[in-house]
């Protein structure tokens, strides 16, 4: 996503026209939403450069599908899982905006000085010509976003009657008693409506003028307002909580419907996580990639309702807990670097068991499919990362009684001072991107990760007992 700068902090260029004259006089014409979005994406595309920064695992499928979305001018629905990273997309669509667009100063909505929409705009524009005030408005404040709830109101979106208004006056019929809601109020901007199956289908009626018609329709008279937005939605395909639906003539007014999806491999899915965590404790790749390749199989797991999917969430939250256990080792043992060690995958089932729905019938046992899933992440981890690499010494060791210890309160200097000066234990932390010189807890995370391969493949032994746990023949 862009960079969301508050439109309070950012200042307009000082050369910038300050009246519509000024305005004329330097050739700016109005030009839609729509159309700076289809110039500035085709400008980004030509130029090489990347129109959808933050964005990760779509470029070849959801980003190709809405770009031609966009340069055909259309309203879009983003339709996928929770998870996904729908919002996020939609967030960065301000990017493609102008950065800065000229409206009328004063003016209740957005307006172009050189084509308002509202008669209290066309009012002020015949009577004060060239003279009439501009101010320069950033393309981070263009962008609405309204999460769909079902308490949202017509009034809410577009728009009621002033009841304050009338009492100063005024009649029912004049259009200056309305008070515009969201819709209007994003006049030359992005409209985003979250969860949209969430509004009321009569709600949902409200948009269908303003997307075909354009004009907006308030007790019982009607409005012709041009409005320049651009709508795009978000809507899961199959709605697990059965709060509604979207009604066939909104979506038929969408011009293009996009499916999104989770991350398509491994790689991509460490790299929303290291994107997106807020890690307090280092987490080593192999580490990632287990937690990657465990959200991978909890979506693919026949004993998880996938109708309501994983979300990249959860491997996002798995990576934090990991880091929290990890620092709070460190505080335990007084070790510096806090390094997270395979120990600290523990922590992940019973924090997280909230975030994934089981299918009936599985009641009482979430952890122990979450533990049996996570153990399997590892070992496919493992046999990966070590993949011909003998590890029969680091066995042998352990058969011949170098018990090797671990758990919240040993350090991974301990851990490696249980171990014999052997070989393989320098490239086994090569292998996961140590250096042999590297502080003791990356070292440690690398080893005890070989321990608990060996432990998988049922060629060490496991003990755990009051946290501790003790790998031995």
């Amino acid at each position: 996503m862009t960079s969301a700068q508050s439109p309070i902090s950012i200042r307009p260029p000082a050369e910038l026209p300050r009246t519509a004259g000024q305005l004329r006089a330097e050739g700016h014409a109005p030009r839609s939403v729509k159309a700076e979005i289809h110039d500035n994406l085709l400008a980004a595309l030509r130029a090489g450069e990347n129109p959808w920064p933050g964005i990760v695992g779509f470029s070849r499928t959801v980003l190709p599908q809405l770009e031609r979305a966009l340069l055909a001018g259309h309203d879009v629905i983003l339709l996928g899982e929770r998870g996904q990273g729908k919002t996020r997309v939609l967030r960065t669509l301000a990017g493609l905006l102008d950065e800065w667009t000229p409206v009328i100063e004063g003016a209740e909505l957005a307006e172009h000085p050189l084509a308002p929409i509202t008669p209290a705009s066309r009012r002020r524009a015949e009577e004060l010509g060239d003279e009439l005030p501009v101010r320069w408005v950033h393309r981070s404040a263009r962008y609405t976003e309204k999460l769909a709830t079902p308490d949202t109101s017509v009034g809410d979106l577009i728009g009621d009657v002033d009841p304050v208004r009338v009492a100063q006056g005024r009649s029912l019929g004049d259009p200056e008693t309305i008070h515009y809601g969201l819709v209007p109020r994003a006049h030359r901007g992005i409209v985003a409506v979250n969860e949209l199956p969430d509004l009321a289908e009569r709600i949902q009626v409200a948009l269908l003028n303003v997307m075909e018609e354009r004009d907006v329709q308030i007790r019982g008279y009607t409005l012709r307002l041009p409005l320049d937005v651009l709508l795009v939605a978000t809507a899961n395909p199959e709605d697990y909580t059965n709060r509604g639906r979207i009604i066939t003539p909104l979506k038929d007014r969408f011009g293009a419907e996009v499916r999104t999806h989770y991350p398509l491999d491994v790689a991509a899915e460490v790299d929303v996580v290291k994107q997106e965590a807020r890690l307090v404790a280092e987490v080593g790749d192999p580490l990632l990639s287990v937690l990657a390749r465990f959200v991978r199989n909890l979506r693919g797991s026949a004993v998880v309702d996938q109708r309501s999917g994983v979300s990249a969430r959860f491997a996002v939250a798995a990576a934090e807990t990991v880091a929290a256990a990890a620092l709070r080792r460190s505080a335990l043992t007084g070790e510096h670097p806090a390094v997270a060690r395979p120990v600290d995958l523990d922590a992940v089932a019973g924090v997280l068991r909230g975030k994934v729905e089981f299918e009936p019938g599985e009641e009482g046992r979430e952890t122990e499919h979450l533990l049996h899933l996570l153990r399997l992440a590892v070992a496919e981890t493992a046999s990966e990362l070590f993949a011909g690499l003998d590890l029969r010494p680091l066995a042998d060791a352990v058969a011949d009684g170098h018990l090797v210890a671990t758990g919240e309160r040993v350090s991974g200097a301990d851990l490696l001072a249980a171990l014999p000066e052997l070989p393989v234990l320098h490239e086994v932390a090569q292998r996961a991107g140590v250096p042999a010189d590297d502080p003791a807890p990356r070292i440690a995370s690398a080893v005890e990760l070989a321990l608990e391969s060996l432990y998988l493949a049922r060629r060490v032994a496991k003990d755990v007992e009051g946290g501790t746990t003790v790998y031995g023949p």
